[in-house]
């Protein structure tokens, strides 16, 4: 017997949940389909783009985080790869919510790709031609 599995989902602990959610949002175009809001506070969602799924988690509790994002805050040891129809329209759409970035490149390895930065430091937006 195997397992049938059907997606993966990617959880990411973030300093700032609201912040981290509204990135996504408003840059990347992700819609927040569910949340976890006790007390008006946002600690967890799940947004979608597409068939890409991804959920933010605080990664403090409020009495525990710190004022600033401690420095090792960035991952530049995790990047998700979210599949594109059209790499430079993706380019294009993002550049209107103001954020710079360089444009896509196509790799020695044959994938066209776009390589864009959360507020966490994760590379959320490298897409394959």
């Amino acid at each position: 017997m195997a397992i049938k599995a059907t997606a993966v989902s990617t959880l990411l602990q973030v300093y700032d949940v609201q912040k981290s959610v509204a990135w996504y949002r408003d840059v990347l175009s992700f819609k927040v389909v569910q949340a976890y809001e006790p007390d008006g506070h946002l600690y967890w969602a799940l947004l979608k783009l597409g068939g890409a799924q991804l959920m933010l988690n605080a990664k403090y509790e409020d009495e525990e985080r710190p004022a600033q994002p401690p420095p090792t805050v960035g991952h530049d040891d995790v990047t998700l790869y979210v599949d594109c129809t059209d790499v430079d329209e993706a380019y294009a759409v993002i550049r209107t919510s103001g954020l710079h970035l360089e444009p896509p490149e196509t790799t020695h390895y044959g994938m066209k790709q776009l390589t864009v930065v959360d507020p966490d430091g994760f590379q959320v937006f490298q897409q394959p031609a």
